[in-house]
């Protein structure tokens, strides 16, 4: 029986987002000043497990933060979102990931750089067993993959749902997906020898993924389950900013299908379509936070 309240573990990466809100993306040695500004912690499997702590779970973040005093800000900032962090690089004092955004005001389009997880090779905590057993549903970005691939089968042994993020195809992901229940993509996750979003959803079935999906932002999400599939249209937003859609997708849905007992294709359909809802709410707004303030 699903808890009332969903309890989420997200395994992967936080980064503190610096993002400004631009008229254009600037040219070589060319200096702009910004619209507006917005710092927050960020990273795939951060904003997800806030996304999911948003619409009423209980979010634990597993990732590399560090006790910089960028990194205990962003921290702080997760903390007052609801997010439980488990640290696992607690003891560095280098400063966290910081990902510099500049999103086009016009557009909504987003231009990102960061280091990411490169910085870090984590090790399993000596808990993790008791951390997955304590969720209903883990999540994962692909970043710090081996973390991830010992969490994954950690879940798998102890009969959660596990659901992975697969923003970019990274090394290393062909020994995660043998422990991911459900999939979904996006339309820039390339596995080896695929090239439309019909050749992915195939990759994943052979790799044993029960049910998986790809989406294309304001595209329909094509899926497939076991003896079905379809596409969910994403409802029409005018959109200003794009930044984190993605993640608020994988939130929303980990949320969803965790409130699922048994769930037939139709119930992951509908968990699409509603988790696309919230999606494109947090497209409407410029920022990664707006949207949960405003509705």
């Amino acid at each position: 029986m699903v808890r009332e309240r969903p309890a989420g573990l997200f395994v992967g990466l936080c980064t503190l987002d610096v993002i400004q809100l631009v008229d254009h993306a600037p040219g070589a040695n060319e200096k702009l000043t910004a619209q507006d500004q917005v710092v927050a912690a960020g990273g795939p499997a951060a904003n997800a497990a806030v996304t999911f702590a948003h619409l009423g779970g209980t979010a634990r973040l597993l990732t590399a933060i560090g006790s910089h005093p960028l990194g205990v800000g962003a921290k702080a900032d997760l903390r007052a979102l609801g997010v439980t962090v488990t640290d696992l690089a607690v003891d560095s004092t280098q400063p966290p990931a910081v990902s510099s955004v500049l999103v086009t005001a016009s557009t909504g389009e987003r231009a990102v750089a960061s280091t990411n997880a490169t910085r870090h090779r984590l090790t399993p905590p000596d808990d993790l067993d008791a951390l997955v057993a304590a969720c209903d549903i883990v999540e994962f970005d692909g970043h710090h993959m081996e973390l991830a691939v010992a969490a994954a089968r950690a879940a798998r042994t102890a009969g959660r749902t596990t659901v992975f993020d697969g923003g970019s195809w990274k090394p290393g992901t062909e020994d995660l997906l043998p422990f991911i229940d459900v999939a979904v993509c996006s339309s820039d996750f390339h596995p080896p020898g695929t090239h439309t979003p019909a050749d992915t959803l195939r990759f994943l079935r052979e790799y044993g993924v029960a049910r998986s999906a790809v989406s294309g932002g304001a595209d329909p999400i094509a899926w497939t389950a076991p003896d079905a599939e379809g596409a969910v249209e994403a409802p029409p937003v005018r959109v200003a900013d794009t930044l984190g859609a993605g993640d608020v997708l994988h939130g929303a849905l980990a949320h969803h299908l965790a409130l699922q007992d048994r769930p037939t294709p139709e119930d992951f359909a509908e968990a699409l379509r509603a988790a696309a809802t919230v999606a494109s709410r947090a497209c409407a707004s410029f920022g990664t936070r707006a949207w949960m303030r405003e509705g």
